[in-house]
């Protein structure tokens, strides 16, 4: 069972859990994780569950509350997430990770599909998912821009080009985490850095 939930992303020099939106939450290691961090603030939380009703809401507070762009990656079961990034200067930008895996599970299934493990071994299916596939890349070229103008308002990103951004959003991984970070990585944000190694 993967991890399902949201990746919160934000810079604060306090602890990003001390936000408001979250209720100056002192949650179990089991509800919230803190990611390792990255220099100047940057933190990123990892929300299991329902613990947050409305990302684009949170989205909003963590923004206001830091002054700064944030971004929250809604994950379902390490398969796919939606990441969706804002800033004080910058409009809400969405982008799908893992694509090939959100095809075939956002396809869309004909109303007389009564058996969803016959439907799944069916010509017709590859094409629905193929037709899902091509709907979701449509979006990349524009969904990278906005990102790199959103790192760009960051203070990174500015020596990255919008078709590298492009090849992270079409790439895969097994665990869609990862490909949360590399997007970070390849945005120009500072790297993750174990805090157990600067002891």
């Amino acid at each position: 069972m993967g991890f399902s939930g949201e990746l919160v992303f934000g810079r604060s020099g306090r602890p990003l859990l001390g936000a408001p939106v979250f209720d100056g939450s002192g949650r179990s290691s089991d509800e919230v994780h803190c990611n390792w961090p990255r220099s100047g603030g940057w933190q990123t939380l990892q929300f299991h569950g329902d613990i947050i009703k409305n990302p684009k809401t949170t989205l909003r507070a963590l923004v206001e509350w830091t002054g700064a762009p944030a971004c929250v990656a809604s994950v379902y079961d390490s398969d796919v997430a939606m990441a969706m990034g804002l800033g004080p200067d910058v409009e809400l930008w969405e982008a799908c990770l893992n694509l090939e895996k959100a095809a075939g599970l956002w396809q869309e299934v004909p109303d007389d599909v009564d058996d969803m493990n016959e439907w799944i071994s069916t010509p017709a299916f590859a094409e629905a998912v193929g037709r899902k596939r091509a709907e979701l890349d449509a979006h990349v070229p524009g969904d990278a821009q906005a990102a790199l103008d959103w790192a760009r308002s960051a203070g990174f990103g500015h020596s990255v080009t919008a078709a590298s951004i492009q090849e992270v959003l079409r790439s895969r991984k097994v665990f869609v985490e990862e490909l949360f970070e590399a997007l970070l990585d390849r945005l120009g944000f500072p790297e993750a850095v174990d805090p157990e190694s600067r002891r």
